[in-house]
Parts: C-alpha cells; structure tokens; sequence
C-alpha cells in the first residue's frame, strides 16, 4: 500500500470568510466550490475547507465538543478497495463512524477513527486520478 494523504478536509464555520482567507489571502485557486466546501488543488494532494456542521454530519459523528471537524482522506483506486482496507482498519485497532456509502456528490466512501479519535476517510472517486506514486488530482 502506497503511504499517502489524499485529502486533508479542515471544518470551518463560515465558508465566506474562509474563502477569503485562502483565496484573497493565500492567491490559491479552487478547483470546485458549493455552498458547503471548497476543494484547492495542492501539491500532491487536495485541500478541502467543509462547514463544519456539514463535515460533521458527513462522518456521522456528534458535534458534543470532543470531536472535531477535520478529516484526514486515503483516496484507493477502486471502489471494490474501500470496505476491505476500512476492515482492515478496524482489524487493526480502528473504530467504525460511518460505514461505506455513497455519498450525494459521487464516489463510495466511509469513515474510521483511529485508536486516538483521529477520523479517515477511505474513498474512491471516480474523477479523481491516483497516479502511480500516490498523487492524487482532482477532478470531476
């Protein structure tokens, strides 16, 4: 298995400001935006800025105060890849959020936490290209 973050997704609360920080602040670029997040194209991987609540919401965990709203992501090159790594996963000590799904915006993804409470996502997007060294670009 190739050592990789696809995806570094970091729960904000306003989307607006947000945006401009990276954008007016930063000069980056984003390669896809709604009214809940933004992705930017980094090197080697994406950056994505997601509100909160939504995040939240999206690895199926509480918004009590002891989780936070960031998710790390391992981007697989098929969809039949997802379940067997999470199992994996959790065979190695992780806990199950939110089994595999697809979500409304495409893909088949699900969430684990590691023994420490950190949250990954395992995904597979079919846009999304994984080259040979573990790079992956975004695309739709």
């Amino acid at each position: 298995m190739q050592q990789q973050i696809s995806v570094i997704t970091l729960g904000i609360a306003d989307l607006t400001r947000s945006r401009r920080f990276y954008i007016d602040g930063f000069g980056w670029s984003p390669v896809f935006e709604n009214k809940e997040i933004i992705f930017y194209q980094m090197n080697g991987f994406v950056l994505g800025t997601w509100l909160e609540k939504a995040l939240m919401k999206d690895m199926n965990r509480p918004s009590d105060g002891l989780a936070s709203a960031h998710a790390l992501a391992h981007n697989v090159a098929r969809k039949e890849d997802v379940e067997p790594l999470m199992q994996r996963l959790i065979n190695a000590g992780g806990k199950m959020l939110r089994p595999a799904d697809p979500p409304v915006h495409g893909g088949f993804r699900g969430y684990i936490a590691d023994p420490d409470g950190h949250a990954w996502e395992i995904a597979w997007n079919a846009a999304w290209t994984i080259d040979e060294h573990g790079h992956v670009t975004f695309g739709l």
